[in-house]
């Protein structure tokens, strides 16, 4: 087996009773989690975001190829840009400017208790856009050349541990991935190897956010979980 190896680094020293004080402390934060629509225009330290992101890159990966870029956006005009490239992909997909949605009337329905439209004026508010895009190929040290694998489950638990640690640092998120993306790739100036995935919306919640109704109910444990 090529490549060295270096001792499993040591974790604390804790009885059962603080590990699952531990596990429940964690749901209990991570249980207040919810998706923000509405958004203040209080600045986010940058800091903030450095932290989130390379929380990120501590996700597992596929051969530890680490498929990920996280373009942070906080420039206005970019942020402008993005909003209108995407309300313009939503409109064609809720069929707002007359034509036929791309969206079926099953998806429309589903999305009915969120209230969501093509308007997304929070592209704009919030402090910061973190556009997460998945490499197809790189490798670890990105020549452009190497096939990464497990691309979408790598880049989807990266996206999760960063929503974390989001939420942890105290601050609103929501993902949001407008249909289709090609577009962000464009104005983060991205490679062509590279599929932006999400959109995640960061910052504080305007005064007036609220949540719908629909988006509190959580499945149960037994629905969620089997013990074989």
């Amino acid at each position: 087996m090529s490549g060295g190896h270096r001792p499993y680094p040591l974790l604390p020293a804790l009885t059962d009773e603080q590990r699952i004080a531990r596990a429940e402390a964690a749901f209990e934060r991570l249980r207040t989690r919810r998706s923000c629509r509405g958004f203040a225009d209080t600045p986010v330290p940058r800091e903030i975001i450095q932290f989130a992101i390379r929380a990120a890159g501590t996700a597992p990966s596929g051969a530890n190829h680490q498929p990920w870029h996280f373009a942070a956006i906080g420039s206005a005009e970019t942020k402008r840009a993005i909003r209108e490239a995407a309300e313009a992909e939503e409109r064609r997909f809720y069929g707002s400017d007359g034509d036929a949605p791309k969206a079926g009337d099953e998806w429309l329905g589903a999305l009915d208790p969120i209230g969501t439209d093509a308007d997304k004026p929070f592209l704009e508010t919030a402090p910061w856009l973190i556009v997460c895009f998945a490499q197809r190929k790189g490798g670890i040290d990105e020549d452009a050349e190497t096939q990464n694998y497990y691309v979408a489950e790598s880049v989807g638990i990266a996206c999760g541990m960063l929503i974390a640690t989001l939420h942890e640092a105290g601050l609103a998120t929501l993902t949001h991935t407008p249909s289709s993306m090609g577009f962000l790739r464009d104005i983060c100036e991205r490679p062509a190897s590279e599929k932006p995935l999400m959109i995640v919306v960061v910052g504080h919640p305007a005064a007036d956010a609220t949540v719908p109704e629909h988006a509190l109910k959580k499945k149960p444990l037994d629905q969620i979980a089997s013990w074989l």
